[in-house]
């Protein structure tokens, strides 16, 4: 078998139409989870907020598994990411659905330490092949 070089001077695999609905499936679930974590964390403090995040993570590690890609959870933290910063800002009238309270800073900082952090942890691409671990 021919010495293919390391992994990281290979090509990357092109994504397939089933992958890319994945990725935007689940950038819209990010979406609608950021939405709800807002509504939610607000309403019943310490325990709304902590079910947000949980909610938010566990989408974020979730996507990564189901995708088998470091992607998999960016998709949905990109999704969570847009919502929550556009229901952050202020309308006209006045109205705004984050308080200046910490609960909102919290939820704000948090998803996005866990975005970070399940990224992180999500499963990156593994070289294939007998010849990837020394022999004992």
């Amino acid at each position: 078998m021919p010495d293919r070089g390391s992994m990281l001077t290979q090509p990357l695999p092109r994504p397939s139409a089933g992958r890319i609905a994945a990725y935007l499936g689940l950038l819209l679930l990010g979406a609608v989870a950021g939405l709800a974590g807002a509504l939610v964390q607000a309403g019943w403090f310490p325990g709304g907020l902590l079910l947000a995040l949980a909610g938010a993570a566990g989408l974020f590690l979730g996507g990564a598994r189901a995708v088998r890609s470091r992607g998999g959870a960016v998709a949905p933290a990109a999704g969570w990411m847009v919502s929550v910063v556009l229901l952050t800002a202020g309308r006209p009238e006045g109205d705004f659905l984050f308080g200046a309270a910490g609960g909102s800073y919290l939820f704000l900082l948090g998803g996005m330490a866990l975005a970070v952090i399940c990224a992180t942890l999500g499963s990156g691409r593994q070289p294939v092949g007998g010849d990837v671990r020394l022999a004992k």
